[in-house]
């Protein structure tokens, strides 16, 4: 099935597929659980200097070993988190099954990380801490936010002539 996207463009893409998209609807204090999880997430950033710009002034410029310590730890629990989800075929929550999709690798992946890593060492800020950043005052971060933003819809504009 082919879907035609509204935006002055007749570029017929295909329907998206999701892996592990899950279909059932809940009301909004079923989502209770992810704010809560999203402001430990944020205490834990803060708390973990992974939010300073300083610190990832720091890592850029190999200075420290303490952003390389958190990332190299938080790659180590990924792997073992997945390599468990695999070995015992964990469930979610709603009892559906976990499929982790095989990716391929292309040179836009290469193209996309150093752009992201030109970003992160200019701005100082990664997604996951902008917001973490936001709330702990530093509101001149809103500016990486909105460009943050504008970026991801640049590219989705793009991604039909991108290299993928």
């Amino acid at each position: 099935m082919q879907q035609t996207r509204n935006n002055n463009r007749d570029t017929k893409l295909p329907e998206a597929v999701y892996t592990n998209e899950n279909r059932l609807t809940y009301g909004w204090r079923h989502n209770t659980k992810y704010l809560v999880a999203g402001v430990l997430f944020g205490v834990l950033l803060v708390k973990s200097e992974v939010i300073s710009w300083f610190r990832i002034q720091e890592m850029f410029r190999l200075q420290s070993f303490h952003m390389y310590g958190i990332i190299g730890s938080a790659v180590i629990v990924g792997i073992i988190s997945v390599w468990l989800i695999k070995k015992f075929r964990i469930k979610t929550i709603d009892g559906e099954p976990i499929t982790i999709a095989p990716k391929k690798f292309t040179k836009g992946h290469i193209y996309g990380g150093l752009i992201f890593g030109f970003g992160w060492a200019i701005t100082g800020a990664c997604p996951g801490p902008l917001f973490a950043q936001i709330g702990t005052g530093a509101t001149v971060i809103a500016v990486t936010l909105l460009s943050a933003v504008a970026g991801t819809w640049v590219y989705g504009y793009f991604k039909h002539r991108l290299p993928h």
